[in-house]
């Protein structure tokens, strides 16, 4: 785990282009912070408690300045399993109220159970999901610990519970899972097309750099958002066209050229799942057209 600098105040790590094992502990996703005026101000909380622990010494070897608030960008597993280390600590945690959903589901239940074997020993009979301590309804411009952070729900999308967070002092944008850098996102039941229509909302901030929930730092967002656009958007059309021809899904994956994304980090373990959920999707939206 190592501290990059992307602002005056500001620092994120950077997790492995990897699937979540006990060797990495579960650090697949990126995590950062803001050194406020009268605190730290974290982005989302990693994969695991231990990987929260590490990050919280992290912030030490920068500042003396307490934790005061963790900003959760959404409520996917790599990036939430670690808020229970911060809570401990009496951090206040924030997020968007339709994480409700999936907290309260059997999914994440099934996950948390799940990961308990996978991730052993990181994630274990003692992490637990960890609610929020404010729930976001809609767009905010927040004052915490001093610092002005600007907070816009750009969900559903990735997931329903998306938030893009602008910190404007900075000029720096945390944008969660709307973004994977350098390598295959992970659509799993995704609103692709409202996701491809949140990707120009982040254009508008025109933040000098933007932290990916995945990958590395981008001072070229317009390129790299780009390249996620052009995924969804192939995704879209290619499994769009086989449910109109009413083709089954393993046919329409054998005969569809994926050979501009192959050479990217993850398209062997993300690709096949990407794409059959965006077959089911796209036959959801025909039903839906009149």
């Amino acid at each position: 785990m190592k501290l990059q600098k992307v602002g005056p105040q500001t620092y994120y790590v950077e997790g492995l282009a990897a699937l979540g094992s006990p060797a990495n502990q579960n650090f697949i996703s990126n995590a950062g912070f803001v050194v406020a005026r009268d605190g730290v101000v974290v982005i989302d909380s990693l994969g695991s408690p231990a990987l929260a622990q590490r990050l919280m010494e992290q912030i030490a070897r920068v500042t003396t300045k307490p934790v005061t608030h963790v900003l959760v960008t959404h409520y996917h597993a790599d990036h939430i399993y670690g808020l229970q280390t911060f809570k401990a600590k009496g951090v206040q945690i924030l997020a968007h109220r339709a994480a409700l959903e999936y907290l309260n589901s059997e999914t994440a239940l099934q996950r948390l159970e799940a990961s308990r074997t996978d991730l052993a020993p990181w994630v274990d009979a003692q992490t637990r999901l960890v609610k929020s301590d404010r729930w976001l309804d809609g767009p905010a411009t927040l004052e915490l610990a001093g610092t002005r952070f600007v907070i816009e729900p750009v969900g559903p999308s990735h997931t329903p519970e998306d938030l893009a967070i602008y910190v404007p002092s900075e000029g720096v944008l945390f944008a969660g899972d709307l973004i994977f850098n350098g390598r295959l996102p992970f659509v799993g039941k995704a609103n692709s097309a409202q996701w491809i229509a949140a990707l120009d909302r982040l254009l508008a901030f025109n933040a000098k750099t933007v932290v990916p929930g995945h990958g590395a730092a981008s001072t070229d967002t317009r390129k790299d958002i780009g390249v996620i656009r052009d995924y969804l958007g192939y995704l879209r059309k290619s499994m769009g066209q086989a449910t109109q021809d009413m083709l089954p899904f393993e046919e329409a994956y054998k005969a569809t050229d994926w050979s501009a994304f192959e050479h990217m980090p993850m398209f062997q373990f993300a690709n096949r799942m990407n794409a059959y959920n965006t077959y089911l999707l796209m036959e959801q939206e025909g039903m839906k057209k009149p």
